[in-house]
């Protein structure tokens, strides 16, 4: 039975399990190989720094409701490429085509992510995801890691109509799940959308801080390796 008073655990999905960081390197230097991006950026750690950047701004626009789903797809892109002289529509659409169709099959999960996972799932705990990724990149993760048999429901901000941190998409994770607040914990890596959504949504804590960050917020719990998971629950 499960320990504690906890029945069913909320995994956020990109950067707690799945490693956005390795997979997104992987994705990023094969576009750069098949669009010979070299002309264009020099080098590729040019190229991926400047990605990143625009990429961190426009999630935080999309997380806000301030562009749509399709446009973040491809301004990443756009914006990267006009920046260094490119102004290239065309390119940009097909650069976040490919991304989008590419980035889903890489497979390097989090260290000990299975291990843990499969801990909770003997345990008895009733495993969930709560995502603000798109459908049908994050199920594809999913599947190709080989995470996807470990959670009960998966909840995505396209599914809830909302993002993280949100009420919204807590509470549709919780009526969907049929969970209870008082026995549900969230497990997380961002502090703003996670951590912070949870709380406010008078949910449990396990903030994953695996770069050991300095931070002024107080969640339940704090971890610094997914398997230190194993001795709180």
């Amino acid at each position: 039975m499960p320990k504690y008073h906890y029945q069913h655990i909320f995994f956020d999905l990109d950067r707690t399990l799945w490693d956005f960081n390795a997979n997104s390197e992987i994705t990023l230097n094969q576009l750069y190989r098949d669009y010979h991006l070299q002309s264009i950026f020099g080098s590729f750690v040019f190229f991926k720094s400047r990605f990143e950047y625009h990429n961190a701004k426009l999630w935080n626009a999309y997380y806000q409701n301030r562009i749509k789903k399709e446009e973040l797809m491809y301004r990443r892109f756009y914006l990267t490429l006009k920046e260094s002289g490119a102004d290239d529509l065309e390119m940009a659409i097909e650069l976040g085509q490919d991304f989008i169709e590419i980035s889903p099959l890489q497979t390097k999960t989090l260290p000990q992510a299975h291990e843990t996972l499969q801990y909770l799932k003997d345990k008895g705990y009733e495993l969930h995801i709560i995502t603000n990724g798109f459908n049908e990149v994050q199920y594809k993760k999913l599947s190709n890691c080989k995470l996807i048999s470990f959670f009960t429901k998966i909840i995505t901000s396209e599914d809830a109509g909302a993002n993280k941190p949100s009420p919204i998409i807590f509470d549709y994770a919780i009526k969907k799940s049929g969970a209870a607040k008082s026995k549900s914990i969230m497990v997380g890596d961002d502090l703003k959308t996670d951590i912070a959504g949870a709380r406010k949504s008078e949910i449990d804590q396990i903030y994953f801080n695996s770069h050991k960050s300095k931070h002024k917020s107080n969640p339940t719990y704090e971890i610094n390796h997914l398997i230190e998971i194993t001795e709180i629950l």
